[in-house]
């Protein structure tokens, strides 16, 4: 019957991943499944009071809506397109750093605005015609900013930060401190793989572009400019106890930030606070609920005794441990086009247990964390993907194929300063 129900999981699992790569709603595939899964094993309930629980999970919906609230907020007072101009007008100046620039300053935006999907839109807009006016090929323009949408990694509101903390009984800035070397480490990585397959390719420079052109009659307003990264630096500098004043948590530092937006930008108060929780609203149902789905996945997995065949399998093969974290994640936001399902599924169903595979929980969850990121910055079916090829007028695989070597680099480096 364990072997049946086994059977049956791994059946379960595989069909999850086609209809996710076949765009059905994560949500409601992860759902479905852990629900019927729960039923095979006898507990139907199980999949239901995953969900419950999940909904009230306090520490996440604190930290991402709040995060999200801000961002939208950024958003409708245009002071990302300052910030992003603002970057663009300092770029268009060096040629030579064009691509890797455009890469970098891609990463701090998305720093300042979690959304991979949300930054591409903003960013690219800029930075696309930006690189291509400058002669590199379109292809090429849409990968760069591409190859820099994950450095949401260091917000303290994505996600993936406040679920791995929760795991671990730490604090987000705990998650954060851990593994941002790692991530910085992969981001310089990237960046000159990037730069370099630009050179090899002759795709640097030579392009003459005839449809897209920059918004020179744009003014930056250097203190719009600077409003998206405020709650950043408040928590660094509470963090770190150079200003211990700042010391506080992610919704009051994303609130502070909104009230300065606010008065500087001098928005409609009404008009900005249903920006901000519209966003609040939009992070619960789109990000909050890969959350909630996820939990009830790995219920069902865990009814039918597939997790605990796993974990088994895994401590009797401690060598694959590591593999699993890394390359696991990685692969499957690859073919769906999302790092979130792949990534909750797994901090959700083994990091708990990282300690019996001599990691802890902050270490595996950062890995498959950042595994998840890169994998979805690859893929050529993330939203990201499609919105930064449709601006410059290529197919998506085209932008995949210059991002995979990047990808790679930037995984093994990660992983390597991570896990080992």
């Amino acid at each position: 019957m364990i072997v049946f129900m086994s059977i049956l999981g791994i059946i379960t699992v595989i069909a999850v991943v086609y209809l996710i790569v076949k765009g059905y709603d994560a949500r409601v595939v992860l759902i479905g499944a852990g629900i019927f899964m729960s039923c095979i094993g006898g507990v139907p309930m199980t999949a239901l009071n995953a969900f419950a629980k999940s909904m009230t999970n306090s520490g996440l919906i604190q930290a991402v809506c709040s995060v999200m609230g801000f961002a939208m907020a950024i958003r409708f007072t245009e002071c990302d397109k300052h910030l992003i101009n603002a970057m663009a007008f300092i770029l268009k100046r060096f040629r030579p750093l064009l691509i890797p620039g455009v890469v970098i300053c891609t990463y701090l935006v998305n720093i300042a605005l979690p959304s991979a999907a949300g930054t591409a839109a903003a960013a690219g807009a800029i930075f696309v015609p930006l690189l291509m006016a400058g002669g590199v090929n379109p292809a090429m323009a849409a990968a760069a900013v591409k190859c820099g949408t994950y450095g949401s990694m260091l917000n303290p509101g994505l996600a993936h930060n406040p679920f791995v903390a929760k795991i671990a009984g730490v604090g987000v800035m705990d998650v954060i401190s851990y593994h941002y070397k790692a991530n910085l480490a992969s981001l310089a990585v990237a960046t000159v793989l990037i730069t370099t397959l630009a050179y090899v390719l002759k795709e640097d420079k030579g392009y003459v572009s005839k449809n897209l052109t920059l918004d020179s009659s744009f003014k930056v307003n250097l203190l719009h400019a600077v409003m998206p990264i405020v709650p950043i630096v408040i928590l660094i500098l509470g963090e770190t106890h150079i200003m211990p004043i700042f010391k506080m948590g992610v919704p009051q530092a994303m609130i502070i930030g909104a009230l300065l937006t606010l008065l500087v930008t001098r928005t409609s108060p009404s008009a900005l606070g249903k920006a901000f929780f519209d966003g609040m609203g939009k992070a619960y149902g789109s990000i909050l609920g890969i959350i909630i789905s996820a939990g009830v996945f790995v219920a069902g997995l865990t009814s039918i005794g597939l997790v605990k065949l796993f974990i088994n399998a895994m401590l009797n093969n401690p060598a694959i441990v590591k593999l699993c974290a890394a390359v696991g994640p990685f692969i499957l936001a690859i073919l769906v086009g999302s790092g979130d399902a792949a990534t909750f599924a797994f901090n959700e169903a083994i990091t708990p247990h990282a300690a019996a595979f001599g990691m802890t929980p902050v270490q595996m969850g950062s890995a498959a964390t950042l595994a998840g990121t890169l994998g979805r910055t690859m893929s050529p079916i993330a939203g990201a993907t499609i919105i930064v090829a449709g601006i410059a007028g290529i197919n998506p695989i085209e932008v995949a194929k210059r991002n995979c070597l990047p990808m790679i680099g930037a995984l093994i480096i990660g992983m390597f300063m991570l896990l080992y």
